[in-house]
């Protein structure tokens, strides 16, 4: 029957497998608001509309669903536009509905007014449209449900008219067929089998796109080397002799590329904050697999192109794998070499942070869900801790905004109910997004969160005495951490060292609230 367009919105979200939307509500977005306990769905009321945003993102990245934000004109959609840069950059689907003014030419002074809202959002996502009518409305979402499945997942901003959300209008139609991707097939990768029935050493870069639980297998079998961008890690699994595991960022990683006689990448971006230098290293055919035309066409300049998902390449390249010799160039010993090397640099660049990340990745079970922030302790685990499932572990890698890992380990934690979610922070970026806190609180969730306190940004002093600059304004107040949490209704601990530490960490997971655990580099 004819409901509100707001109303309906909800409706349709959850015809299309939306349960939990995450936002803040107000006057201009209240009608939004009418549909959403009718239709089953359930809501999370963040502190912050940047909050909203990365809950919205970490339950993406926890589900493989679009996560779905509500957000109010003008300044709560400019505060969650920060969650949807970081969305863009690591290709996560996110949907932001938002309400707008009726008109903004002719008339001035209004409440949440803006000169182009619409445009300010299209700066950090994939598209920002208007819905001028419900019709419109029901449209636009189709599309960014379609896309999310059928393109490169990026976050998406619907905006409607405050008076279109309160007009009465028919429910929207029932979900479309979905599309289906273009598929792989054996003829299409018919020259990658040739290069790979000549190659002594190829090697594999797997990213975040490269989505198969095929790859241990398919590496096993061709007897190929690999590495894994910070996205891709655990693609592997735990434990293949020929990993060297996430160390594209060591210098010395350009050389052992060099080494190989065919590289294959799927599924991996490759920019800056993948390898931190100009050129991947490679000195022979390179072969890119990935969604994005843009990928395939920058200037790494591969020999074979295909565009396409990571899974469907892994399918076919399983498919035709047993007409491949295994290849015998690479030697264990090598990489086993290679990585030891590595993390002597790594723990040399940040001293006595590995031993603490060693201790806490055995107090957690292997298939936790980490979510974490801009922070030494978490740059040093991506590069340290081999993980035993992919996707496992989730950082703001692109965009690179502080604040991220409280409230998207909030995300990641009320998608995985039941199953082990923990937050690594350090004490700066906590500030950006600690009221959420009282989030997880209301939620109840058991959710250690890991606090790194060495009272200062630490990463950017590094960078300013590398620079000859004097460090300044590195140093802020912080407040008692474990009271700040107990205020919340949290739980605290400030263990003094490693074993209490990881008896703290054990104990969060079966907590009935949220735990703040927090450290100082003195544990070690």
């Amino acid at each position: 029957m004819e409901r509100p367009l707001g109303a309906q919105i909800s409706h349709m979200l959850k015809d299309r497998g939306v349960d939990v939307i995450f936002g803040i509500p107000g006057v201009h977005n209240q009608e939004m608001y009418r549909g959403i306990e009718e239709a089953g769905i359930t809501h999370v009321l963040a502190r912050h509309e940047q909050g909203a945003g990365f809950m919205a993102d970490g339950y993406a990245r926890a589900t493989g669903k679009p996560g779905v934000a509500y957000v109010i004109t003008g300044p709560g959609l400019c505060n969650i536009m920060t969650p949807m840069g970081q969305a863009y950059a690591d290709s996560v689907p996110l949907l932001v509905m938002s309400s707008c003014l009726d008109e903004t030419q002719a008339v001035h002074g209004q409440l949440h007014q803006m000169k182009d809202q619409r445009g300010a959002a299209e700066t950090v996502t994939d598209w920002s449209r208007q819905a001028n009518s419900a019709q419109a409305a029901y449209g636009l979402v189709e599309c960014a449900f379609e896309e999310f499945e059928l393109s490169r997942p990026r976050p998406k901003h619907i905006q409607v008219p405050i008076a279109q959300l309160e007009a009465d209008a028919d429910p929207a139609p029932f979900p479309n067929q979905p599309g289906l991707r273009t598929k792989v097939l054996p003829p299409d990768i018919a020259p990658v089998m040739s290069l790979l029935n000549i190659a002594r050493r190829p090697l594999f870069i797997l990213g975040g796109g490269a989505r198969s639980n095929l790859w241990r297998q398919i590496l096993t079998e061709l007897g190929a080397a690999c590495f894994t961008t910070f996205a891709g890690r655990g693609m592997a699994g735990q434990g293949y002799a020929l990993d060297f595991g996430a160390m594209l960022t060591r210098p010395g990683s350009a050389e052992v590329i060099g080494s190989a006689d065919l590289v294959i990448a799927v599924g991996a971006e490759l920019g800056e904050v993948d390898l931190w230098r100009d050129t991947l290293g490679h000195s022979t055919h390179l072969v890119r697999v990935d969604l994005d035309p843009k990928v395939l066409s920058d200037h790494h300049r591969a020999g074979i192109k295909l565009q396409a998902d990571g899974e469907s390449f892994a399918h076919a390249l399983w498919g035709a794998i047993d007409k491949v010799k295994p290849a015998t160039g690479w030697a264990p010993e090598e990489i086993t070499e290679a990585r030891r090397r590595w993390r002597a640099e790594v723990d040399a660049e940040r001293p006595r942070i590995v031993p603490v990340l060693d201790a806490l990745r055995d107090a957690m079970p292997a298939d936790t869900m980490i979510y974490s922030d801009m922070t030494q302790i978490a740059y040093t685990g991506k590069e340290v801790w081999d993980m035993a499932y992919p996707y496992h572990w989730h950082h703001p890698t692109g965009f690179g905004t502080l604040g991220y890992g409280l409230p998207a380990g909030i995300g990641g934690a009320v998608a995985r109910r039941g199953k082990p979610t923990a937050v690594i922070a350090g004490d700066y970026g906590f500030h950006y997004t600690m009221m959420e806190l009282g989030v997880a609180v209301e939620l109840g969730l058991s959710l250690p969160i890991i606090l790194w306190d060495n009272g200062k940004l630490k990463e950017i002093e590094d960078s300013m005495v590398r620079g000859q600059i004097a460090p300044n304004a590195v140093i802020a107040q912080n407040p008692d951490f474990c009271k700040l949490a107990e205020a919340f209704g949290a739980l605290s601990a400030a263990p003094t060292s490693l074993a209490e530490m990881q008896a703290a960490v054990r104990a969060a997971f079966n907590a009935p609230v949220p735990t703040l655990i927090r450290m100082t580099p003195d544990i070690v």
